[in-house]
């Protein structure tokens, strides 16, 4: 299971994913997955320092993926905020637990952490907003409601 911290992220810049280049306000985000904002720019500052998310100030600003969402994977994610799925650890919690010295769960669970991960690699921000689009369960940030009512022919 993925932490709280790395959840978050993912819903937070599959948000930003569904809404193209355009930049939104963390405080958008927030409000629309209804994740509490000074968490999520905590979050979004980690991400920007790793170069998954850039922000634009002034107005017309916030934040935006820094690449396309297809290139982003949860595995990006899961390391730029150290989450501990991406930790080779035993199972059992077992010291010195190792391909040396096997615990007896070693074997099981490495096929599973190593399954879980080239899941985590494989799956992008991309994958996940088209889940999340074909469910309608990702909100267009207000900003884009409200440019898209602003736009001649409306």
């Amino acid at each position: 299971m993925l932490s709280q911290t790395t959840g978050y992220a993912v819903s937070a810049l599959s948000f930003l994913a569904t809404n193209g280049s355009r930049p939104v306000l963390v405080r958008e985000i927030a409000e629309a997955l209804a994740l509490p904002p000074p968490y999520l720019a905590k979050i979004v500052n980690s991400l920007g320092r790793r170069g998954l998310v850039a922000t634009q100030r002034g107005i017309g600003g916030g934040v935006h993926l820094a690449r396309p969402a297809a290139e982003i994977t949860v595995w990006d994610l899961c390391a730029a905020l150290d989450d501990p799925v991406t930790q080779p650890r035993c199972l059992l919690a077992l010291d010195g637990c190792s391909d040396e010295g096997a615990c007896p769960a070693h074997e099981v669970w490495k096929v599973q952490r190593e399954a879980l991960w080239a899941f985590l690699k494989a799956t992008s921000l991309a994958d996940i907003a088209a889940f999340e689009a074909a469910r309608g369960r990702v909100p267009l940030a207000r900003t884009a409601v409200a440019a898209a009512r602003a736009r001649p022919g409306r």
